[in-house]
């Protein structure tokens, strides 16, 4: 495949910086259809960017003969369904994260794109992004030493538009999102983290709503374990005072001290504790360096470093600590 030629399904918010452009900035792709259920909104997308042909349904954009790979950027309530169908076309996907609404939904997600011989990635760009890269080339080279421990903190304060049960955000409808800001956010780290250190074999944790804002829990507190036997533990609160995003591992020798989200500096400290500090501007176009591994792989020149299996780890470690608040919510609603 010499050029790769995709649609989009769901041309909002994420599309129009982070994403969109990259599938018609970077050389050996082209962005040729849209779709959103808003006619009028996706002629407007595809009129600004550029893009030929806009759809209101998903169906005909996946059936477009002229379309490779498509694209799905809606809410996760709908991932699997759409992925099965692409699926089925023959077309390879590219699905924002979180991957679906559950580690069950993900595994047929998984077997679809196999049972149909297409690709499956998923949207945990950082993976791609030089800041995280350097991370990794200090933890693979020895430069902490073993990893022992990791610490995770995110915490972000009550925004006004949680307050107006009448017109809440998709992303804290448990029923569209699978959750609220901790699976919205926290999947990121957690993916992050899996591509650090591993995969995470065991996970204990705790979920409520201590605001009572919303459906969806807005503290989680956890603790885990990964299968290179590294143990760590994280918080993420989303009723606090102010704003705190850290993420430490340890290791033997030195640790490493960054942020999910953001581009402040990466600090290392050595074995002797002496500080070094890493500088990296993230992309406007944030995907643009991930969605190029996509299109190298399509192309058969190199590996994606986020699969749907990949992926699938991070909605299981998701679902273990969420099982119980979910369950209790169910309860409620029955």
């Amino acid at each position: 495949m010499q050029k790769i030629r995709w649609g989009i399904i769901g041309c909002g918010n994420v599309t129009e910086v982070k994403s969109g452009p990259a599938f018609y900035k970077l050389e050996n792709s082209e962005l040729i259809a849209v779709m959103r259920r808003n006619e009028e909104l996706a002629k407007d997308f595809a009129h600004r960017h550029n893009v030929p042909k806009w759809y209101s349904d998903a169906e005909s954009l996946i059936n477009d003969p002229e379309i490779d790979a498509v694209y799905i950027a809606t809410p996760p309530s709908s991932h699997k369904k759409y992925t099965l169908l692409a699926a089925a076309a023959g077309k390879a996907v590219y699905v924002e994260k979180p991957m679906a609404l559950t580690f069950s939904e993900c595994n047929e997600m998984i077997t679809a794109c196999q049972r149909y011989n297409v690709p499956l990635f998923v949207a945990y760009y950082r993976r791609a992004l030089p800041r995280f890269l350097k991370i990794k080339e200090l933890i693979d080279s020895g430069a902490i030493g073993t990893p022992r421990i990791v610490s995770c903190q995110l915490c972000r304060e009550m925004e006004s538009r949680y307050l107006d049960p009448e017109n809440l955000p998709w992303f804290v409808q448990p029923e569209i999102s699978g959750g609220g800001l901790f699976v919205d956010l926290a999947c990121h780290t957690l993916d992050m983290l899996d591509f650090l250190l591993g995969k995470i074999v065991s996970v204990k944790g705790h979920a409520n709503s201590q605001a009572k804002a919303y459906p969806a829990e807005d503290c989680v507190s956890m603790s885990f374990v990964f299968e290179n036997q590294v143990q760590g533990v994280g918080i993420w609160n989303f009723v606090a005072s102010s704003r705190e995003d850290r993420v430490e591992i340890m290791g033997t020798k030195g640790k490493i001290i960054f942020s999910t989200f953001g581009d402040s500096p990466i600090s290392y400290y050595d074995d002797k504790n002496t500080l070094h500090q890493f500088n990296f501007e993230n992309p406007k176009n944030i995907q643009m360096p991930f969605i190029q591994t996509i299109i190298q792989q399509l192309r058969g020149k190199d590996i994606s470093p986020s699969t749907g299996i990949s992926a699938s780890r991070t909605s299981w470690v998701i679902d273990e600590v969420l099982k119980e608040y979910r369950a209790e919510l169910h309860s409620k609603f029955k």
